[in-house]
């Protein structure tokens, strides 16, 4: 009976194991990451938005640098997500792929309230950052009227 038990459990793990997903190779990782799902949007296709000129018409993302990091715009309610700089390639990966219909572009603006120096310099450091990070990540950026 003993001897029953010790195979049943033996043949119940093995089968445990197979069922394992086997761990990702350094390609599937890659795949995987950010920069992997950003390139799979279409290259930006400026005949789709050489148009607008108003951010309210503006259909992909739309960031504002912000002196506390940068903000990812909803035009469609005016609401604002707070962003970490470092958290930016894997914010704009999360988006759906309806996300995009201009190609892999977005608006860049800045807050207009500017309030001290200090927060300027914060701004234009802030503004380095994410533009490094766009072309990091082929993403263009056309200029595009802020946000009244």
């Amino acid at each position: 009976m003993r001897h029953l038990r010790l195979g049943v459990f033996a043949i119940g793990l093995a089968s445990l194991a197979s069922c394992a997903k086997p761990p990702k190779t350094p390609e599937e990782m890659a795949a995987t990451s950010p920069e992997a799902r950003i390139q799979q949007i279409p290259p930006a296709d400026a005949e789709k938005y050489r148009n607008v000129h108003d951010y309210k018409e503006w259909r992909n993302p739309y960031l504002l640098i912000r002196k506390d990091g940068v903000a990812l715009f909803d035009v469609s309610n005016n609401e604002q997500r707070l962003i970490k700089l470092e958290d930016l390639p894997e914010a704009l990966a999360e988006l759906p792929p309806s996300a995009w219909p201009y190609g892999r572009v977005v608006a860049v603006g800045q807050n207009g309230i500017m309030g001290s120096a200090d927060d300027a310099v914060l701004i234009r450091k802030n503004r380095g950052i994410v533009l490094g990070t766009l072309e990091n990540l082929h993403i263009s950026f056309p200029p595009v009227p802020p946000p009244a």
